[in-house]
């Protein structure tokens, strides 16, 4: 049996969670009927603290308890809210109320209201909504010069940034004349076959080798492939309903015929209840647990690339690409917007690249 160090959902069937202070630091409160058993998951888990004055126990509010918890992720701190100043606080409450009418993702709302905070921590007492283009731009290039942010870090606190006065303040042309820097032209990182082969036999629990060969066989963000149910697939149209992918998009996939045995075989023994993968304890699978898998098939495969199980989506796109499939139904599959981001892989499709000779062979 391959061991992972998995992150362990605690099933709130069992345990309730508030969120509190205690000693003066923030913490969740954990309520159970009093089992010796449950204390025992509730420690395998994280590590609980006992508040004699409570008579709780509890765990430290943080990203890793919230997770394991199933508490949504914190915005942003309450330390860093105390570095706001009080003339900006109303504003930054517009601005994190207009991203959630917007309908973004928790993670985009967190990574938009940090950034917009960056902005608040070095006017101080100056109101936001009196800064002008110009000041603007003075900011973004101290964010050049003095901070030497990457081209990627600035393009998104610029649109952080762009989102306040744009939606928030409604000033549709305030950010025309400041001009953006060039970003960094990545190409997708993706393994061969041989690789990929390496890595899914090198992976020996069922469930393990499943989450792998899914991410892989049907380009699947390691997101989607915890959210999977149950109920989205259908082994007779062999297709799979991918719900509220990247972009809240709802798409279909091809379940792969050589998986469908295995799959079977998975349900029959793991009987999981409503997600395909599932937690020890219940609930989907951790997004870390998954990420955890692919890197020890990794190290057991004897491979040692910088790359992240989203690599495997990368390289199902490449492969497709490889085996003539047609750029607008890879498109569709791996669910671009833009037929752009999915032509990215025919830089480094071997059936592009690698077939082209060079004119010194020629000679």
């Amino acid at each position: 049996m391959e061991i992972v160090n998995a992150v362990k959902f605690l099933d709130q069937s069992l345990f309730s969670f508030s969120l509190g202070n205690h000693n003066g630091k923030y913490v969740i409160w954990v309520v159970f009927v009093k089992d010796f058993q449950l204390i025992k998951i509730l420690k395998n888990t994280s590590q609980p603290k006992w508040s004699n004055s409570k008579k709780t126990w509890y765990l430290l509010d943080n990203t890793f308890n919230r997770e394991i918890c199933n508490l949504p992720a914190k915005i942003i701190g309450k330390d860093a809210l105390l570095k706001i100043s009080q003339v900006n606080i109303p504003e930054f409450e517009k601005y994190q109320n207009m991203l959630v009418l917007k309908g973004f993702s928790p993670n985009t709302i967190r990574t938009y209201s940090i950034e917009f905070a960056q902005l608040l921590y070095i006017i101080k007492d100056f109101p936001i909504q009196n800064l002008s283009a110009d000041k603007l731009q003075s900011y973004f290039l101290y964010c050049h010069k003095n901070l030497q942010l990457s081209e990627n870090a600035i393009h998104s606190r610029m649109n952080a940034v762009k989102f306040y006065f744009e939606k928030v303040l409604h000033k549709e042309k305030m950010f025309f004349d400041i001009p953006r820097p060039k970003k960094q032209q990545k190409l997708p990182k993706a393994l061969n076959t041989s690789e990929i082969s390496k890595i899914i036999a090198n992976t020996d629990n069922p469930k393990h080798k499943l989450i792998l060969q899914l991410c892989y066989g049907m380009g699947l963000r390691v997101s989607e492939i915890v959210n999977l149910k149950i109920e989205d697939i259908d082994s007779k149209s062999m297709r799979v309903l991918i719900q509220q992918g990247k972009g809240k998009k709802d798409r279909y996939v091809n379940l792969p015929e050589s998986i469908l045995q295995d799959l079977r075989s998975y349900y029959k023994n793991f009987k999981p209840k409503e997600f395909l993968f599932e937690g020890q304890y219940g609930g989907k699978y951790a997004i870390r647990s998954a990420q955890s898998v692919f890197k020890n098939a990794m190290k057991k495969a004897g491979i040692f690339k910088t790359v992240g199980i989203h690599s495997l989506r990368h390289s199902y796109a490449t492969h497709l690409l490889e085996y003539g499939t047609d750029i607008s139904l890879i498109q569709k599959l791996m669910g671009h917007n833009d037929i752009k981001t999915t032509l990215n892989y025919t830089h480094v499709a071997d059936r592009t690249i690698s077939n082209v000779q060079s004119p010194l062979d020629k000679l």
